[in-house]
């Protein structure tokens, strides 16, 4: 029965691994018909109502008003602002590259805690940083023979805020779960995007059914499935497992690209988000391994919270720095 239980989470794992690695390709499906207002409001209002209507099964806690402003910050970061730089970023940028890029999600939270957080960055985490920031580069110039693209930038700055949303819930999953943060979040992210809705309206009724069904899908099953399914298997699977499933966020998501949308990725991004997961992996390593330079704290790593089921999304991912990393897609 054990053996059972176990084989059902680690499915739950891979399933969550899956529908956030194609949320990618989607969005290239869904930004043709709907374009970026549309698909985004579309995307987080639908998840935001399907998380609102799991919250009673799920037991999820309305929030306490001093964390409001907090949870807007993780609403207008994690939400509303990744939702639509992403959106916006895969107008030019390969579904594939655009999930190489946003794996450098977890850099810019750990970042943010040395600035704000005082919390002194070890020589690994300062190398893992270095090495993942050179594969986006990677990435990111494989998208133009002159240079980073503004579209790469674009779904970088879209990691950059993701990499906020991780930081932001730090302090929140000390009193809420991972799957109560994501909903607080989305509904304030969907609260957020309302000044998208005037963009929106019209370009729904135009959209053509294939952008409308990719748009009800994303927020379905990558936004609000995943994070149901993700706080379950990761509340009962080991730590490490949780976050080696995420590292293989972006390798699926290229497989699922070339199939639905026949990209084939440039060899030099391939190289560069090889780089960066390695600078990803070395950053998470420092606490199971710390040099002789790292002073010791304590701190688990993250990448997701496996007792409280935060996730990444995607990655989606609570976020301690160096933060375990999840999907948010």
């Amino acid at each position: 029965m054990a053996s059972r239980s176990g084989s059902a989470h680690v499915l739950a794992l891979a399933g969550t691994v899956v529908l956030w690695a194609s949320a990618f390709p989607a969005i290239r499906v869904g930004i043709d018909g709907l374009g970026v207002a549309a698909l985004s409001f579309l995307r987080i209002a639908i998840a935001a109502v399907a998380l609102t209507l799991v919250a009673p099964l799920a037991k999820v806690r309305p929030p306490r008003r001093r964390d409001l402003p907090m949870i807007a910050l993780c609403g207008a970061t994690g939400v509303t602002a990744y939702q639509v730089l992403l959106n916006w970023g895969e107008v030019r940028v390969e579904a594939g590259t655009a999930s190489l890029l946003i794996a450098t999600a977890p850099v810019f939270s750990v970042l943010l805690g040395s600035l704000l957080l005082e919390e002194r960055p070890t020589r690994t985490v300062i190398a893992g940083s270095g090495v993942a920031l050179a594969g986006a580069a990677m990435v990111g110039l494989a998208e133009g023979a002159g240079g980073f693209t503004v579209s790469a930038l674009i779904v970088l700055a879209a990691a950059v805020v993701q990499g906020t949303y991780h930081f932001a819930t730090k302090p929140l999953l000390r009193r809420y779960t991972g799957l109560e943060v994501a909903t607080y979040a989305m509904v304030a992210g969907t609260v957020l995007a309302l000044p998208l809705v005037p963009a929106a309206w019209p370009a729904t009724f135009r959209a053509p059914a294939g952008a409308l069904a990719s748009a009800v899908y994303l927020g379905l099953l990558p936004s609000a499935l995943g994070f149901v399914i993700w706080a379950h298997a990761v509340a009962r699977l080991p730590l490490a497992a949780s976050t080696a499933a995420l590292y293989l966020v972006p390798p699926v998501a290229l497989i699922v690209s070339f199939v639905w949308l026949g990209e084939v990725p440039h060899p030099i991004a391939l190289m560069g988000g090889a780089v960066s997961a390695a600078g990803v992996i070395l950053i998470h390593r420092r606490r199971a391994a710390p040099d002789p330079g790292d002073a010791p704290d304590g701190d688990a790593p993250d990448s997701g919270d496996a007792s409280d089921g935060h996730v990444p999304e995607a990655v989606g991912t609570h976020w301690e720095p160096p933060p375990r990393f999840e999907r948010s897609d």
